[in-house]
């Protein structure tokens, strides 16, 4: 793709050359009509037409009626009137936070007509323009940042259609160039998908391993090519040692100045964290240190349940188990990793609660010769790397795709 930088006014930074005038300044009402969206009886819901609901908004995807997932039953005089066709905007009215509310999505199927819940404004084009186009427009920093601050709320922000209808666009004053930045923009986006679905895959491939390994389905043997030992079943706490934290005194500031990295249960397997804690703030509270290669488990809060294994030193608070252990610790944390799902809907009966340290010690593993861990874990861990690398190259596309946004765009 070749492009020029150029200092005109109300240009953006990079332009396909063949292309050149000032761009088009206006609000988006002047580009849509706004509606909002259909409220039925809890009945309707579940049959009938495609029905378009906040969680199509934020997908990763344009919305096509095949990816929508809810339906409605409404007479067809109401369908005519809350119909969503191609090219139509869909806008997610409410949000718990700033940041999400006013997000958007483009419908863009050709065939079959949708309709939106109340939840939902739809915008439909009163003017010629290219509404894939539209679509990456309205993802851009500058103008999410014009809508969200037009939102209002406390405990939920919204935003409603004179809001919308108020907020700024500069757009590429020809359709031709409109569509070469949309089909330029659909590229990317391909390969980030490419990259999502080699994600994704590789994710799969893992689970289905650790599947058969756990099961003993597949097992591995040893360097003469003879059957390893058979397994034993022990607790947990026979095999581990463990611990937990604490939190300093948060009314003593100071405490939170230091250069101790202090792990929360949410970022027990980062690189590195946000809060950073002093000696004095270690030795006068609970919190204790662990080392790059424990295993830390979270014992609560959103994240229950999640296994990593530390990538750093730093303190713990007391939402987190330190484990250590004589077996194969990689080995323990796949284990866990796998059984977490039994372990939450055993313990924490599909809602968010409290584990323990009494739990976890109890949990019963199934264990193999440490050999036979090692061959396990290793190549299991061997997987994840490869997870690692394609989640990088995936980060560094959508890092990509927004810095284009902020350069193709005003």
């Amino acid at each position: 793709m070749s492009m020029t930088q150029t200092q005109v006014q109300n240009v953006p930074e990079l332009r396909f050359p063949e292309f050149s005038g000032e761009w088009l300044q206006d609000s988006l009402g002047g580009f849509f009509t706004f509606k909002n969206g259909v409220n039925a009886d809890k009945s309707a819901y579940g049959k009938g037409h495609k029905f378009i609901n906040v969680l199509d908004i934020i997908s990763d995807h344009p919305i096509t009626s095949e990816n929508i997932i809810g339906s409605v039953t409404i007479t067809d005089k109401e369908f005519e009137k809350n119909k969503v066709v191609y090219g139509d905007i869909l806008f997610q009215r409410s949000s718990e936070t700033r940041e999400e509310v006013g997000q958007s999505n483009v419908y863009l199927d050709r065939d079959n007509p949708a309709t939106f819940g109340g939840f939902v404004i739809r915008g439909h084009p009163r003017k010629d323009f290219n509404s894939e186009y539209f679509h990456s427009l309205l993802k851009t920093m500058k103008v999410r940042k014009d809508m969200t601050s037009r939102s209002g709320g406390s405990t939920r922000y919204n935003v409603g259609q004179e809001s919308l209808s108020q907020t700024s666009v500069n757009l590429a004053p020809t359709l031709p160039e409109q569509q070469k930045i949309a089909s330029f923009l659909s590229s990317v986006d391909l390969k980030i998908a490419q990259i999502g679905k080699k994600k994704a895959l590789l994710e799969q491939y893992k689970k289905g391993m650790m599947q058969k390994l756990f099961s003993q389905e597949l097992r591995f043997k040893d360097a003469q090519g003879n059957d390893f030992p058979d397994w034993e079943e022990k607790r947990l706490g026979e095999v581990t040692t463990s611990f937990s934290g604490g939190t300093p005194s948060s009314s003593n500031r100071a405490y939170y100045s230091g250069d101790i990295p202090f792990i929360g249960s949410g970022n027990i397997g980062a690189n590195s964290v946000n809060q950073f804690i002093t000696k004095d703030a270690l030795s006068n509270s609970s919190a204790k240190m662990v080392k790059k290669g424990d295993m830390l488990y979270a014992l609560y809060g959103a994240t229950s349940g999640e296994v990593a294994i530390s990538k750093i030193n730093g303190a713990i608070n007391q939402a987190i188990l330190c484990v250590r252990s004589n077996e194969v610790l990689e080995y323990l944390f796949h284990y866990l990793l796998f059984k977490k799902g039994r372990i939450l809907a055993t313990f924490l009966q599909g809602g968010q609660g409290n584990l323990s340290a009494q739990i976890i010690k109890a949990l019963k593993v199934d264990l193999p010769s440490k050999p036979e861990q090692q061959k396990n874990a290793d190549f299991l861990s061997s997987i994840d790397r490869k997870i690692d690398l394609v989640s990088t190259e995936l980060t560094r596309a959508q890092t990509f795709k927004k810095g284009l946004l902020q350069q193709m765009f005003i």
